[in-house]
């Protein structure tokens, strides 16, 4: 089945109107933008159109039995989860060790490790 890709008119009045930037969506005007508020349109718009495909692709194989588990592959694949606050402090805590014991200073912090690793996901 072919589906366009088309961004309601709703996320796309979401995505150009702001506080800091004021603009009716029903006018019938050009409207001037920064370099930055473009990429940030375009990114978020590019984002919809994949997330858009990434679904239409999980419903095709989900139509089919035997490929359920490729379904949660594909999503995992193409859309991973950015790592845990907890997740990105440990690494960075591992980082800061491996550094300091690398210029001889013995750090190690067993308390900041464990504090860590006992706050929940």
């Amino acid at each position: 089945m072919t589906v366009m890709i088309t961004p309601p008119p709703e996320l796309v009045e979401q995505w150009l109107c702001s506080d800091d930037y004021l603009w009716g969506p029903l006018e019938q005007t050009s409207i001037t933008s920064t370099a930055n508020r473009l990429q940030n349109f375009a990114t978020a718009a590019a984002q919809w159109g994949a997330d858009q495909e990434l679904k239409s692709c999980c419903d095709t194989l989900q139509r089919h039995a035997h490929w359920d588990l490729a379904v949660f592959e594909l999503m995992a694949d193409r859309r991973p989860k950015p790592p845990s606050l907890k997740e990105q402090a440990l690494s960075e805590l591992e980082e800061l060790r491996g550094d300091a014991n690398s210029m001889g200073m013995g750090f190690d912090a067993p308390a900041i490790r464990r504090a860590l690793e006992a706050l929940p996901e």
